[in-house]
């Protein structure tokens, strides 16, 4: 699924008052818990919700702030006001990017030895450093130098689920399974129905086994994170991964990227990957 960005949100509420009905009751706020945090009357509020009340572009601004909405959702809401949108969405090769392009080659050569890859609010791929190019490669038995697509064409999500992709060298799978759906679950709550996450999700879901893939278990005592392990030609290793998010941004796509950087559990999976980028 390539989701390069188009600068225009797609349409998934036919209205404002159905999306500030949908965000208000995602975030458990009451009328007045609104009206309290926001300072418009609760009497407004309703009337919004109605329809009875046209909002200004300031006030639904105002009404992303406080609800904690996301950047897309916010220029979704302008548009069903008949708004334009606040929020410019542009792709990293645009010379406006080139600061947080360079931050990000940054940190992904830091990570080096190890793997590390920056995905999209769908994850799909759009850069990565060359253990996490080689690490793909290994997995998926490709050629010791064929490209990565970096242009957004790759969906990380799908290689690691799909059961002729990444997970069968995933010993523990369905574990892996459960993690990794509660971030596009995130995502297809956020944008609503008729979303491509509602989509993607869907198309995950329908993976072999998926649906049998059991719910994290946060009440066992165990490592503090997830970890992940990989067995292929004899080798297994142990890893854990990390999300890290860009904060304040003020452009769309900036505000969805995820670097997910990987990390080793033991010596000898940090040994393997020390040797293989030295050699």
């Amino acid at each position: 699924m390539n989701t390069a960005a188009s600068g225009v949100p797609d349409q998934y509420f036919s209205d404002f008052p159905a999306s500030l009905r949908y965000w208000r009751g995602k975030r458990g706020y009451s009328q007045l818990r609104l009206s309290t945090d926001s300072g418009i009357s609760q009497r407004h509020i309703s009337f919004l919700e109605s329809g009875r009340s046209q909002p200004s572009r300031e006030l639904i601004l105002k009404l992303g702030m406080v609800l904690d909405i996301p950047l897309r959702q916010r220029n979704v809401m302008l548009l069903a006001a008949g708004y334009a949108s606040a929020y410019q969405e542009r792709n990293l090769s645009d010379p406006e990017m080139q600061a947080v392009k360079q931050a990000l080659d940054f940190m992904l050569a830091q990570q080096a030895p190890y793997p590390a890859l920056v995905v999209d609010r769908l994850w799909n791929l759009v850069m990565c450093n060359e253990p996490a190019g080689a690490m793909v490669r290994w997995l998926l038995d490709m050629p010791p130098h064929a490209p990565i697509p970096r242009d957004g064409s790759v969906n990380v999500l799908k290689l690691m689920l799909d059961p002729n992709a990444m997970r069968k060298h995933i010993v523990n799978w369905e574990e892996v399974c459960a993690d990794q759906l509660l971030w596009i679950q995130r995502e297809a709550m956020s944008d609503g129905p008729g979303s491509e996450a509602t989509a993607l999700l869907a198309e995950l879901g329908a993976y072999p086994g998926i649906g049998m893939a059991p719910a994290p278990n946060l009440d066992r005592r165990a490592l503090p994170f997830l970890p992940v392990t990989l067995r292929k030609d004899g080798v297994e290793l142990n890893l854990f991964t990390t999300i890290t998010t860009l904060g304040t941004p003020h452009d769309v796509t900036v505000h969805e990227l995820r670097l997910e950087a990987f990390f080793p559990a033991d010596e000898t999976s940090a040994a393997w990957f020390k040797a293989r980028h030295q050699g």
